[in-house]
């Protein structure tokens, strides 16, 4: 007689016989999805960091104290808390943010030395990106020491927007010296701005650094960084909720 045709029917066998192939199967297999991981978390990530922060971090002397430390870890909150939910209610792995963060900084130095300084010409350090891996960590490490969605919004998040500031400080500091210019006293950022002109100089900032932001006490980082902190904890819970509610899609099973 012959075989039936249908596939049901048919008997298949595993082309991995022992424990040695297996263990083998598993280690290419991380070793094809681990880079996979990383891009797809650096070019979702590098997107959505354009779209929505952009020039604020793009040039060194558009990171303020106002606007600068409140847009950026609020965009920055999204997509660790949406993997974040999955990550760890599916496998249990707390490294949403510190591998979305880490692919971003990848992505971020490939695209400011090719493209801003090797195509553009703009000097390095205009145009260095920002760090934001320890962010990443404060945020992971809440949620593997209080295994609460709720807690780690409550302080993870809050200091997640509340450090961007002093974390990047040592980089910022030296172009935020002040000097003497024209009579005029401004700092080094602020003078990079006036001699590399390009599309739209945030002239507003520097006018509002001059005026308004004075009636504060000089005390306007820690303001902002206050007020972050409690927009990013309503953020953290809110994207949670949306991973939440991507957990139940049929997709989303079959993957997790």
């Amino acid at each position: 007689m012959n075989e039936p045709s249908h596939e049901g029917s048919r008997k298949v066998r595993s082309a991995v016989f022992t424990p040695e192939q297996q263990r083998a199967v598993y280690r290419n297999l991380d070793l094809l999805l681990v880079p996979l991981i990383v891009l797809l978390f650096a070019g979702i990530f590098s997107f959505h960091f354009a779209l929505t922060v952009g020039d604020w971090d793009y040039w060194v002397d558009w990171r303020d104290r106002r606007w600068w430390p409140l847009v950026t870890p609020l965009s920055l909150l999204v997509l660790p808390a949406v993997f974040g939910y999955l990550l760890w209610t599916r496998l249990r792995l707390p490294l949403a943010a510190s591998v979305a963060l880490l692919s971003f900084g990848l992505a971020a130095w490939v695209s400011r030395l090719m493209n801003f300084e090797g195509f553009a010409g703009f000097p390095l350090n205009m145009v260095a990106p920002s760090t934001f891996i320890g962010l990443g960590l404060i945020l992971d490490c809440t949620l593997l020491l209080t295994r609460s969605f709720f807690v780690t919004g409550l302080f993870g998040a809050f200091f997640f927007a509340l450090l961007i500031y002093p974390l990047n400080w040592p980089m910022m500091a030296p172009f935020h010296a002040p000097i003497e210019y024209h009579g005029t006293l401004v700092t080094v950022a602020d003078l990079m701005g006036y001699e590399y002109v390009r599309t739209a100089i945030p002239e507003y900032v520097r006018i509002i650094e001059h005026s308004t932001l004075r009636t504060f006490g000089e005390a306007v980082a820690p303001l902002t960084a206050f007020f972050a902190g409690f927009l990013a904890i309503l953020m953290y819970y809110f994207w949670t909720w949306i991973g939440y509610l991507a957990s139940k899609a049929v997709w989303i099973r079959k993957i997790f």
